[in-house]
């Protein structure tokens, strides 16, 4: 764990590039256009690439080195970034959707790689523990890189932004070159007939899913649960201002920092109980996205401050311990299945949000925010009711009969009784 703990710093700078450079970008390209059309295009590059880029990460990670996927991936970031420092705005602009088709693929392969990688780093037992580390040190980085981004644009400027952040991308890049780890299972690596047949599989990973009903329902879950987080994120904005016209941004702040709290405080308590090697079942993963659900619905429902921010606290509690149930899962496939499953989960989720941020925000235009709240977060709920009634009734149906017992059930037992009086006769 001791090589481990800086791959989570590795992880935790890249990650606060990443944000920084979400909010940076897309706030340049308004700024220079001045066309919403021309925000929007660039941020639906960047979307599009990233669930793209998900099903050609899952195959890269089953072919070549993850650690250098990670690490190459930061460094074509960092030059993207350098790239745009000499140029004036204007000649910056075209160069910004190629940049916007890169850092959505490289964010993604990034994230494919190293969730598939975990289990060899620090073994199966510590996944839960390992994921909880990533996870908060991600959580962080995602605060500091949207609170920071705001004042770095305007104190220093975009120029110093994109600097900054190429940075922490070659950071990132440095520090995990500099480790010792193995990220792919000693019995694969080097195995010429595995990467054939990975080749030659080109939809091998729905026909995992296929093969594993329960890992392919929790993956509807997760998508379901990607378009309810578009749904709140959109809505936040229109309900702060409801709330308090002249301070809208009052209760967007409060939301956030009360569900930053409850996701870190879930992941350390996740942590401890990962030290003990035990994981989180399906039961679990269902209940806790059913809560989460629950808990985003009621922030919008109008309760006072203080029973919002509880619910706020619960919804962000719940949606940490489902990341880290969810990941853990999936981890539990053999090394050269887990790739292709990491890459569709990626471009499920990635999908998943992008469709809800276009519908919600075209709802939005006519309902109020606990309606397309309520509806998005309503069918993860539902989804995740179903989900725990078919596993309940699956641990109630009998186990099947060892192949032996099945041969000679329909085989009549000879009359013991019959048989001896006429062997007497």
């Amino acid at each position: 764990m001791r090589y481990f703990r800086l791959l989570v710093l590795s992880n935790g700078v890249s990650a606060y590039g990443s944000y920084l450079n979400l909010v940076a970008l897309n706030v340049f390209v308004y700024q220079v256009t001045g066309s919403p059309m021309a925000a929007g295009i660039f941020m639906a590059v960047r979307l599009l690439t990233s669930v793209g880029s998900g099903f050609v990460s899952g195959r890269l990670v089953s072919r070549f080195d993850r650690k250098w996927l990670m690490v190459g991936s930061d460094l074509v970031r960092a030059v993207m970034l350098l790239a745009l420092l000499p140029l004036s705005d204007d000649g910056r602009l075209p160069l910004l959707f190629v940049l916007a088709f890169t850092t959505g693929a490289c964010t993604t392969l990034h994230q494919v790689a190293l969730r598939t990688s975990v289990p060899e780093i620090v073994g199966a037992e510590l996944r839960v523990k390992a994921n909880g580390l990533l996870v908060t040190g991600r959580s962080l980085a995602m605060i500091a890189g949207f609170a920071s981004s705001g004042l770095v644009i305007a104190q220093f400027g975009y120029t110093t932004a994109f600097a900054l952040n190429a940075v922490t991308f070659l950071v990132s890049a440095l520090i995990l070159s500099s480790l010792p780890i193995r990220t792919r299972a000693a019995a694969t690596e080097g195995d010429e007939a595995s990467a054939e047949s990975g080749r030659a599989s080109r939809w091998v990973s729905w026909t995992l899913l296929r093969a594993a009903p329960v890992m392919a329902a929790m993956l509807a879950i997760r998508g379901a649960d990607a378009l309810g987080s578009s749904s709140h994120n959109v809505a936040l904005p229109i309900y702060s201002s409801e709330l308090d016209p002249t301070h809208p941004a009052t209760f967007i702040s409060q939301f956030w920092a009360t569900w930053a709290i409850g996701h870190i405080i879930a992941l350390q308590l996740c942590s401890r109980y990962g030290k003990t090697g035990r994981t989180f079942g399906e039961k679990a993963f269902a209940a806790g996205s059913a809560l989460m659900s629950v808990g985003f619905v009621l922030v919008f429902v109008g309760l006072p401050t203080v029973p919002a921010v509880i619910a706020a606290l619960i919804a962000g509690m719940a949606d940490g311990f489902t990341e880290i149930a969810y990941v853990s899962k999936l981890q539990e496939a053999p090394d050269e299945q887990r790739g292709r499953l990491f890459g569709l989960a990626a471009a499920v989720e990635n999908g998943g949000f992008g469709v809800g941020m276009l519908v919600s925000s075209a709802l939005l235009e006519v309902y109020a925010p606990i309606v397309v709240v309520g509806l998005f977060h309503g069918l993860t709920f539902v989804l995740c009711l179903g989900f725990l009634l078919a596993l309940v009734r699956r641990g109630r149906r009998p186990a099947a009969p060892p192949p032996e017992e099945r041969d000679t059930a329909g085989t009549p037992e000879p009359d013991v009784k019959t048989s001896h009086q006429g062997g007497g006769s």
